[in-house]
């Protein structure tokens, strides 16, 4: 029994890490016994070639993809290419998109045979042995399928899984080593679930109002194993890693106890962070913490179901800056209920922040299914512009309320994405004069990298001019400048950019260099 598991699909500037869901999908399904492969569209570029080539090769019994909004149509259509490929497959996607819309989403597209709802390593274990047996599937909960006389809704599982039950993420499958690369981090997760209720979230039905919490031993030994691996820093990504006082100390203890060195984040609430945990979280590595503050008025905090206050946000920063956390804010405009003063209120309460050492960011309201304010939208003063899934990446309006247009709040968004091109500006002028300190001038150094060494990733630069006769070349720093001479003409950087970024990479154990008998070659470093 083979599954093909994929994963769709979107930009690097969406800052993306190794698909942590698909690696617990994937370890789910090999204690079963499944044979699993993951195919990666994130940083692998995508053709219809490659797709019918590891479909091949592979053999797969089922073919499995998840999707979020914006990437279900990239996802969808992976699915049909393989239906157009071998009928034969059976399809599969999960994820919070298609959980809140299954019944739409299987009426429009007969290349999907199956959609997992909500968590789904049991699930998609139990569909797997049942297709592999040839035995009925109408009695798996948490599936929806084509029955003989229609579309049929199993309805979600009926009890949660016990997260210390579930193995650790297969991410032996996971290609790391481009992650890694293109400096990204590595995520994992020490507990499942979200008490709360805001709006515009579908955290707390995809993985249920009460949270369930691992093992600290079991999650530090996780993070242990993550640091052999070379990332520049783990993201714990909990809904709230926060939420339960002794978890968060315990899993702090434990690393402390065994003096592992990591870096690390988390998010939280600023109703459930204190002096005490901050300090403890910062002495266990821990360096940023980043809050979902929303709204800087506090009618559309009340509106939305946040549950804080302002107050409670300015005390949580203080905490953070003398515990030595930095604090990260985040802020959604075009909340029900916006109006030109409650923009202005969030704007300059981002500035206030911004003087007490936050550094903040502004989304657009994305109305994704499964969300109150999708599902209930007669009752709140807003109006929806599009139905393009695409469209439903945060960084662009795609609401209006009564009294605020998309134009007004894109110009906030602009705005501030224009300071921060500014200040790359300013460090780019301070390289240039020789002015910037190395620690200045590294997160415009960094951000060069990361975007050549995608553009590099994406049109197969390495693999289509990676190879070639070195006889001449003395030395493994003549081989790589022969390599920076035949890439240049096929991207849009210089010989010496290039080059600058092969030595790096090699050096980070990225990229390797082989030369046997005068034929060089360059290899990504795919999986570590």
């Amino acid at each position: 029994m083979r599954f093909l598991i994929i994963n769709p699909f979107y930009s690097i500037s969406e800052t993306p890490s190794p698909p942590l869901g698909l690696a617990y999908i994937a370890a789910a399904l090999e204690r079963e016994g499944v044979e699993v492969k993951i195919l990666d569209f994130v940083v692998f570029p995508y053709s219809r070639e490659l797709l019918k080539s590891v479909l091949k090769k592979f053999e797969p019994r089922i073919v499995g993809t998840t999707a979020v909004t914006m990437t279900f149509d990239n996802a969808i259509n992976v699915i049909k290419e393989i239906k157009s490929i071998d009928p034969s497959i059976a399809t599969v996607m999960g994820g919070p998109h298609v959980t809140f819309c299954a019944k739409e989403t299987m009426s429009l597209f007969p290349e999907l045979d199956f959609i997992v709802l909500g968590e789904g390593e049991e699930t998609i274990a139990e569909l797997a042995g049942a297709l592999d047996e040839g035995r009925d599937v109408s009695g798996i909960d948490g599936i929806v399928f084509r029955g003989k006389s229609g579309i049929v809704d199993n309805g979600p599982r009926k009890k949660r899984i016990d997260v210390d039950s579930l193995p650790l993420p297969a991410r032996h499958h996971l290609p790391l080593g481009r992650y890694r690369a293109l400096g990204m981090p590595v995520s994992m997760t020490t507990s499942r679930g979200c008490p709360f209720k805001c709006i515009f979230c579908v955290g707390r039905k995809m993985v249920g109002a009460k949270v369930r919490y691992r093992n600290p031993q079991n999650v530090v030994d996780e993070m242990e194993y993550l640091a052999t691996l070379g990332f520049r820093q783990i993201n714990v990504a909990d809904d709230l890693f926060t939420s339960n006082e002794n978890h968060c100390l315990k899993v702090c203890d434990e690393i402390i106890k065994r003096g592992l060195k990591i870096k690390w984040t988390s998010f939280a609430r600023v109703d459930t962070v204190s002096a005490k945990v901050l300090t403890r979280m910062r002495e266990a590595g821990c360096h940023t913490v980043s809050f979902g503050v929303e709204s800087g008025n506090r009618d559309i905090l009340k509106r939305i179901k946040k549950g804080i206050t302002l107050e409670q946000v300015t005390d949580a920063v203080k905490m953070c800056n003398e515990a030595g956390v930095s604090p990260h804010a985040s802020f959604i405009l075009g909340l029900p209920g916006e109006t030109p003063e409650t923009l202005k209120e969030t704007v300059e309460f981002g500035n206030r922040l911004k003087d007490m050492g936050v550094s903040h960011g502004f989304h657009l309201l994305a109305p994704f299914p499964g969300t109150e304010v999708r599902e209930e939208k007669e009752k709140f003063d807003i109006r929806f512009l599009s139905d393009d899934w695409r469209d439903y990446h945060a960084n662009r309006a795609i609401v209006e309320t009564s009294s605020v247009t998309r134009k007004m709040l894109d110009d906030i968004v602009i705005e501030w994405e224009n300071k921060f091109n500014g200040w790359l500006g300013y460090i780019r002028e301070r390289i240039k004069s020789g002015e910037a300190s190395e620690e200045e001038a590294w997160p415009l150094v960094n951000l060069e990298r990361i975007v050549l060494v995608y553009d590099l990733m994406m049109v197969r630069v390495i693999e289509e001019m990676g190879r070639l006769e070195c006889e001449t070349a003395a030395s493994s720093s003549e081989a790589l400048g022969l390599f920076a001479d035949r890439m240049a003409g096929s991207v849009k950087y210089s010989r010496d950019e290039i080059l600058s970024v092969l030595n790096y990479e090699i050096g980070e154990g990225n990229l390797i260099l082989t030369d046997n008998d005068g034929k060089c070659s360059l290899k990504w470093v795919d999986y570590l």
